[in-house]
């Protein structure tokens, strides 16, 4: 394995400015220098944000193409989106891993963010950890 495609659905470009009571105070690009300084010898991250869905249906479709594994931090999408779903199903069925991660605990949160319609089809999730969520993602796609 040489990459590991990080990606980011809506509102994570915002990271840092948007709810820092929530979602902390860092940005996407010290999420990036932390996975970088995370990952293991011989990993490169591709860290990735839309917020365009369609966007981040093509980059899982790119994933299965190119025998990459996923973490995923779908954001709203997580909640109602099944062509996200379905695309990332793809990923999983092609033998691929794909991490849902959440920087935020969505069970603690309002009622509508309590299920994912990606949750049942990813090899796992981890949220509510922060930016952890995500080096915890790595560790695991990056064991074997």
């Amino acid at each position: 394995m040489s990459t590991v495609l990080v990606l980011n659905g809506p509102n994570l470009g915002r990271l840092g400015s948007r709810e820092p009571d929530v979602y902390g105070s860092a940005n996407l690009e010290d999420l990036r220098e932390l996975l970088v300084a995370s990952a293991r010898d011989g990993v490169s991250i591709d860290l990735r944000q839309t917020d365009d869905e369609a966007e981040l249906i093509h980059w899982l479709y790119e994933a299965v193409d190119e025998r990459t594994p996923v973490i995923l931090n779908p954001a709203a999408f997580t909640h109602y989106s099944y062509a996200l779903r379905d695309a990332a199903a793809l990923v999983t069925k092609a033998g691929l891993q794909l991490i849902e991660v959440h920087l935020s605990n969505p069970h603690a949160r309002e009622t509508f963010r309590h299920t994912s319609v990606v949750s049942a089809i990813a090899t796992g999730v981890i949220a509510g950890l922060g930016f952890d969520s995500y080096r915890l993602a790595l560790d695991f796609v990056t064991a074997s």
